[in-house]
């Protein structure tokens, strides 16, 4: 199977077949791609017979220097073919940086008397973090500048910051090679002084009310599942505390909002279970609070003695309970938001006096805030057709004001205080795009395509004011579709370099998502994800019908589940786009689902089925994107992946690109970009990442026929 180790080729052999490519670059209009040599692997399972003529280029160490050759090679076919467009690639960046205010400051928010916030300073890519004490006024205290940590480095990312009760320590972890696999960090912010206490591989921090017990989840080191939890106290003993056995659950660290509990979460696709601590209690030992039943999820939150469980005991759409913390069985329940079959409730926030509740109707989010002691309760509106909205940082529990962050397609970042008592809503600070933007200029719409099966879909469709419907509008069609989750209707200010050249952006809310409720996610996954898939060339041929757009100028895009979808609907359909970006797809669907000891399989057998079992095997089989490839004509494609990647392995889309190859038929550009320092979400650096977004929007364009 996929573990067994490949028969080595000579560094020699690469390195010739390298240099044969190049030397033909040189001698023709159109570089020559490099080609894979082909080493057969067979596969057999089920009564079926793969054969994995490109298994070679799995090297889990990523140090194969044939194989870094290989990449390497591509990256420079890819330059060398895109080497005409280059000033055009740096007008669009110039123009894309134009946009952004690069020096600039968050919203501070209040916590325990300092006022937490980062902020940004002009040519340096990371953001310092920061805080000041009592005012706004007094001096700053920098607590971590992540460009000095990045100094030598191509890669910096920040994952968990908490700072204790007192204000004294801050715990933090950092990535440095983009592979998600976490450092962690105690500094003492009175000395300015790191401690030496420190771990690898934590993916969750939460301090106890003592300031001086710290817990810790860890991930394993070869699976990267997020299994156990420890308990460590300031210069003293590290013990593990809990293991999560079961291979299809994760576990999660909080802390409630009135910070007098740590809760433990493990969690699958379809179930969960809540353990609790109180914090001053860090040598206790965590309660269940509910044992784990099959298909059923529930999530918890505490204030004044009572616990808020969000539950799918009643429908999977989930309701809210209340129920005392001395005896929280269901005899003592009381029902606080029952069960609605169109509306999924998404999250509560407790405060002292109220609680928001977070929904999402007809795809589309809402508030509801509760008075606790009045029983009296009301919505918050907003008044786009389609738009994005959540909580921000609302680290206080006894206030009545609460902060949410609102965008849309043609409406910047906006963070709003909301006060809860007496509805009052203050704008903070709305994202400046720099040069002026009007966005009355701008038109989104929701609309909806109808499936194959008869169900609708909707479609949220930006384009500049005044675009006519010729059917010749170049369009660009994104989805995902997987893992229950929502793709929010968010602005980008790079996107305006699409809308003004005349472009159509269309995001499809395509089944496998959220959007529509758990019942959506579940029509498009397991043994009906090709709902997905079909649901998604719905919305592409809707846009044809209703004239927006024609094979011939329709692009798609797609990252990760998103990057299966792409080479899915391609396979299906490849007469229907003009243009592919595939963005660290996840296209090997067998090879990587029948490997244990990768990070995303036996967790998510939940989510794509267990290829161990004939049926599951069979339907996989019949839309995995790279074992379904054939011969004929495909749309241009750019495939982008990076080396560090440990959700999708590089070796994915190398494998893809190296065999579609062989296979295309047509003289259409096949590009593959390896990021040689970065992981799945790409460069870490705000100007690395805008440099990414400006080449693929290079090709994009390009493809389409718009160079200027």
């Amino acid at each position: 199977m996929r573990y067994l180790t490949h028969k080595p080729f000579t560094c020699q052999l690469i390195a010739v077949v390298v240099t044969a490519s190049l030397a033909v670059m040189a001698q023709t209009t159109r570089p020559t791609p490099p080609i894979a040599k082909t080493e057969p692997r067979v596969f057999e399972l089920h009564g079926d017979r793969r054969v994995d003529d490109y298994f070679w280029l799995r090297d889990d160490k990523r140090q194969n220097p044939e194989v870094i050759a290989y990449l390497e090679a591509e990256n420079a076919y890819t330059e060398r073919v895109l080497a005409p467009h280059k000033a055009f690639e740096d007008k669009l960046y110039q123009e894309m940086l134009a946009r952004i205010k690069e020096t600039d400051l968050s919203v501070p928010y209040l916590y325990r008397n300092f006022f937490y916030y980062y902020r940004t300073e002009q040519g340096k890519q990371y953001p310092i973090y920061c805080r000041k004490k009592g005012s706004l006024d007094a001096p700053e205290e920098i607590l971590v500048d992540l460009n000095q940590l990045a100094e030598g480095k191509s890669f910096m990312a920040l994952g968990a910051f908490a700072v204790s009760d007192d204000g004294r320590r801050l715990a933090y972890t950092t990535d440095e090679t983009g592979y998600r696999q976490y450092k962690l960090h105690i500094k003492d912010l009175t000395t300015g002084e790191h401690l030496p206490d420190t771990a690898e591989r934590v993916t969750s921090v939460e301090w106890a009310a003592d300031n001086q017990t710290l817990f810790l989840i860890i991930e394993d080191p070869v699976t990267k599942r997020s299994n156990k939890l420890f308990r460590h106290t300031l210069g003293g003993k590290t013990e593990e505390i809990f293991e999560e056995t079961d291979e299809l659950y994760n576990l999660g660290l909080d802390r409630t909002r009135d910070r007098k509990y740590l809760t433990l979460l493990s969690i699958s696709s379809t179930t969960s279970e809540v353990r609790y601590l109180p914090s001053d209690q860090p040598q206790g030992t965590f309660q269940v609070l509910f044992p784990r039943t099959e298909g059923i999820r529930y999530f918890a939150e505490h204030r004044n003695g009572e616990w808020f469980i969000l539950t799918q005991d009643g429908g999977k759409n989930f309701r809210i309970v209340r129920a005392p913390v001395s005896d929280p069985s269901k005899s003592n329940w009381r029902e606080f938001v029952p069960h609605n079959p169109k509306v999924k409730i998404e999250s509560i926030d407790l405060f002292t006096r109220h609680a928001v509740v977070t929904t999402r109707e007809d795809g589309l989010q809402k508030f509801t805030v509760f008075d606790l002691e009045q029983g009296k309760s009301h919505l918050i509106a907003f008044p786009e057709p389609a738009y994005a909205v959540g909580g921000a940082t609302n680290a206080e529990f006894e206030t009545t004001r609460f902060r949410y962050a609102y965008e849309s397609p043609i409406t910047p970042r906006s963070v709003y205080e909301y006060d809860l008592a007496t509805r009052q809503q203050t704008l903070l600070k709305q994202n400046e795009v720099v040069g002026g933007y009007d966005k009355t200029q701008y038109v989104t719409k929701r609309l909806f395509a109808t499936a194959s099966d008869g169900v609708k879909i909707p479609l949220t469709v930006t384009y500049r004011k005044g675009l006519r419907r010729t059917g010749k509008n170049p369009t660009l069609l994104y989805g995902y579709g997987s893992y229950g989750v929502s793709i929010p209707d968010g602005f980008s200010s790079n996107r305006l370099s699409l809308l003004n050249r005349g472009m159509i952006f269309a995001v499809a809310h395509i089944r496998g998502g959220g959007e529509m409720g758990e019942e959506w996610h579940e029509q498009g996954k397991l043994m009906q994800k090709k709902n997905t898939f079909t649901d998604f060339i719905a919305c592409a041929e809707f846009l044809i019908r209703e004239k927006y757009t024609s094979p011939a100028h329709l692009a798609i895009q797609g990252g990760s589940a998103g990057g299966l979808l792409m080479g899915a609907v391609t396979n299906m359909r490849p007469d229907l786009f003009r243009v592919v970006i595939s963005q660290v797809p996840f296209v090997d669907v067998m090879n990587t689902m029948l490997d244990p000891t990768l990070p995303l399989t036996t967790g998510e057998y939940i989510e794509w089925g267990n290829p161990n079992e004939k049926a599951a095997y069979d339907y996989m089989r019949s839309y995995s994107p790279y074992d379904n490839l054939q011969p004929g004509n495909y749309p241009a494609m750019l495939v982008i992946t990076a080396l560090n990647d440990s959700q999708v392995a590089y070796w994915e889309p190398a494998k893809y690109v190296a065999k579609l190859r062989t296979l295309k038929k047509d003289d259409r550009l096949l590009l593959l970009k390896t990021n040689m320092g970065a992981g799945h979400g790409g460069a870490s650096g705000r100007y690395d990442a805008l440099r990414e977004t400006a080449f693929y929007y290079t090709f994009l364009l390009t493809q389409l026929g718009i160079g200027k």
